[in-house]
């Protein structure tokens, strides 16, 4: 009986990690092609399009952190003894939920950057 519900716990982990994993917003590049276009990029619209792509990652993460971080209060209702051992659930959650702070803080400095190219390869109108 134990196995049988370890077993159905460990389909819901998978299936939540599937859900995590699954795109969120917009199109996802392999890390060789982000990498090509990250060193192609000399135009305003190839500058736009990494700064797109960096605001989309941001916001995903931004939305998987949120996720994590409602999952980490509701883990640390639960104090189940005084012996837990370490990590317990409640800090696997806090570990996740700052790791996705900080990629989605890290996307937004990126798309920050391509933002100022933008901006500086654009030829002034004013004069």
């Amino acid at each position: 009986m134990i196995h049988k519900i370890q077993a159905i716990g460990s389909l819901v982990v998978l299936a939540a990690g599937i859900a995590y994993a699954a795109p969120q917003m917009g199109t996802q590049y392999s890390h060789s092609e982000l990498q090509a276009m990250i060193r192609g990029a000399r135009s305003t619209q190839q500058y736009q399009q990494l700064a797109t792509y960096f605001r989309s990652r941001q916001q995903s993460l931004e939305q998987q952190a949120q996720a994590e971080k409602a999952e980490w209060e509701r883990r640390s209702q639960s104090n189940a003894g005084a012996a837990q051992k370490y990590p317990r659930p409640a800090d696997s959650s806090k570990n996740r939920f700052e790791y996705f702070a900080y990629e989605a803080d890290q996307m937004g400095q990126q798309a920050e950057h391509y933002e100022s190219l933008t901006a500086s390869a654009a030829p002034s109108a004013v004069k």
